[in-house]
């Protein structure tokens, strides 16, 4: 290609120009798999122990199609929002600085983490393979995208928004917004004014706040009505935990259980399982944790000790469990134990529903047969976590999920997608928390005689936070879109939970950068906000194990 046929013109339009560019980013991604799927490929299989040596290429594989599918959903909300006459000036620039800044990215270096650039070449990719990628629209794009015209035009924008709840429309219907709004007035309420204080003094939410969650629904949102919750899908699910993450991400983070519990009894459970708890869960009753991470295992859930042993009308479950989330005050553990003595690996293990009472700060597990002890923990508090031994436990034996041995690993692979949808939509929120605090504090802190929000390189971080939560809200909601048309969504919910925790914890870094050495002082809430981000890259999937997923399922697709 020549540089004349790649120059931009003046006919070029951002708009018409996204499908072609989206185009041939994906013919990138078809060529890098090609070309990783052979360096890991193994008498015509793929190669467990070769996608591993070359983790780096099949890491960078999975960045690569995540930042191709972001694009993706950038062009649909732009072709969306200007079919609505909603595609204002803020949306338009948000969209054109995400083209421009991804395309810029996937030809120079993909940041996989603060020390870890993923170029085309490290996927077996050339210069002619990059050439023949960069048709003129993109050339066009990359130049006039990322502009510093461009940032300084949306963050002029971003201080003139007078009561907008988002940086720029969201793409939402209007039922959608007004989750939205509820949830948002309820953390300025409820959330926000105490938030820090919970944080700095270990706290628990209180119980009162947990009750007015429960009023407004939070806990049986996307459990049919028939049960008692209300049989919505997982768009408004992504809409509560986004807001409410916004406000303190322990208090997003109480209706994961409720999520995880129900979905594991809606798709494992039996009739007599799903009418006794699913009810109970909804209304707040009960109050779910779940129990499956072991001292030494991590991700490798397939290598779990922990035992359940069947006698009489009982289980007796012994072994340690570890990062186990609110159990003190759970009144039911999803506990996932090997029935089969036999196996060491994901066959063999069973799912149990298992009920306790609740416990307190100075006797957090009165029940036989069960011992913790608190694990301190730099941010996402006010659930508390601990390690867990059960010693001859006692659980019955109609609480077997589904009432058949060794379908819990299945059962749990099932809970995946809709976990890590709402992992990523708690990242979009705490991403938008650090936003906030960010732009607040640029507007109202003067040095040298303005706003720090005046400074070009402030200013310009603000910019690409605001188009960073808006590429990561669009790929959550798309993930959610997708499985509530009941379609499988484990790559698309991998995606946005890799590309939301890594957004989440750049927008908090900005933002205490933005901050200064207030930054660093923990009466300031950004100092809060950075350590609830750091958690993000690592909970419901580390970065690497997400990245890995991602990469098998694209190499196994065979296209």
């Amino acid at each position: 290609m020549s540089l004349a046929a790649a120059r931009p013109t003046a006919a070029f339009e951002p708009l018409a120009a996204y499908p072609a560019i989206v185009a041939a980013v994906d013919g990138l991604v078809a060529k890098a798999k090609d070309r990783v799927r052979a360096k890991v490929t193994k008498d015509g299989k793929i190669s467990s122990a070769l996608v591993d040596a070359e983790q780096r290429a099949a890491h960078g594989l999975a960045w690569l199609a995540t930042y191709a599918e972001s694009l993706r959903e950038m062009a649909a909300y732009a072709e969306r929002m200007s079919g609505l006459g909603r595609y204002g000036e803020i949306e338009r620039l948000i969209t054109e600085i995400a083209f421009g800044e991804y395309l810029g990215q996937i030809f120079g270096g993909i940041p996989m983490s603060q020390g870890e650039i993923v170029r085309l070449s490290d996927l077996g990719l050339t210069a002619e393979d990059a050439a023949a990628a960069r048709i003129a629209d993109v050339e066009a794009m990359i130049a006039s995208g990322n502009t510093a015209a461009n940032r300084a035009g949306l963050v002029a924008a971003m201080k003139s928004l007078d009561g907008a709840i988002t940086i720029g429309d969201t793409g939402l219907e209007e039922t959608y917004e007004q989750f939205r709004e509820e949830m948002r007035k309820f953390a300025l309420d409820e959330v926000i004014p105490h938030a820090h204080e919970w944080h700095l003094e270990n706290a628990y939410i209180p119980l009162e706040v947990i009750g007015k969650l429960a009023e407004l629904g939070v806990f049986g949102l996307t459990i049919p009505e028939e049960f008692g919750g209300l049989g919505l899908g997982k768009e408004s699910m992504c809409v509560v935990s986004e807001e409410l993450s916004r406000g303190y991400i322990g208090v997003g983070s109480l209706g994961t259980r409720s999520e995880i519990a129900a979905e594991l009894i809606l798709c494992g459970g039996t009739e007599a399982q799903k009418a006794e708890w699913l009810p109970k869960i909804a209304s707040g009753e009960v109050l779910p944790t779940a129990v499956f991470t072991e001292p030494n295992t991590g991700s490798d859930l397939g290598s779990l000790r922990t035992r359940a042993v069947k006698k009489g009308e009982t289980y007796e479950i012994t072994g340690n469990k570890t990062w186990i989330t609110h159990p003190v005050r759970a009144d039911v553990m999803t506990v996932l134990a090997r029935t089969n003595p036999d196996t060491t690996d994901w066959r063999g293990l069973s799912m149990f529903l298992a009920p306790k009472p609740r416990g307190t700060d100075e006797n957090p597990f009165p029940a036989k047969g069960m011992t913790g002890g608190e694990i301190e923990v730099l941010g996402y508090r006010g659930m508390k976590e601990y390690e867990i031994g059960f010693d001859g436990f006692e659980v019955p034996a109609a609480n077997l999920l589904g009432g058949v041995e060794g379908q819990g690993f299945k059962q749990l692979m099932q809970t995946f997608e809709s976990a890590r949808i709402q992992t990523a939509a708690r990242a979009v929120g705490v991403a938008q928390s650090a936003l906030d605090l960010g732009l607040r504090y640029a507007q109202e802190r003067v040095q040298f005689g303005k706003p720090l929000i005046d400074f070009p390189r402030i200013a310009d971080k603000l910019a690409m936070m605001a188009v960073e939560v808006m590429i990561a809200r669009q790929l959550t909601y798309f993930s959610a879109r997708q499985k509530d048309h009941d379609k499988r969504c484990d790559v698309e919910a991998g995606m946005a939970k890799l590309l939301g925790a890594r957004v989440a914890w750049a927008a908090a870094d900005n933002a205490l950068q933005i901050h200064g050495g207030n930054g660093f002082a923990l009466e300031y809430p950004v100092s809060r906000v950075l350590c609830d981000a750091r958690i993000l890259n690592i909970f419901e999937g580390a970065a690497e194990i997400q990245a890995q997923v991602i990469a098998r399922r694209l190499l196994d697709s065979g296209n």
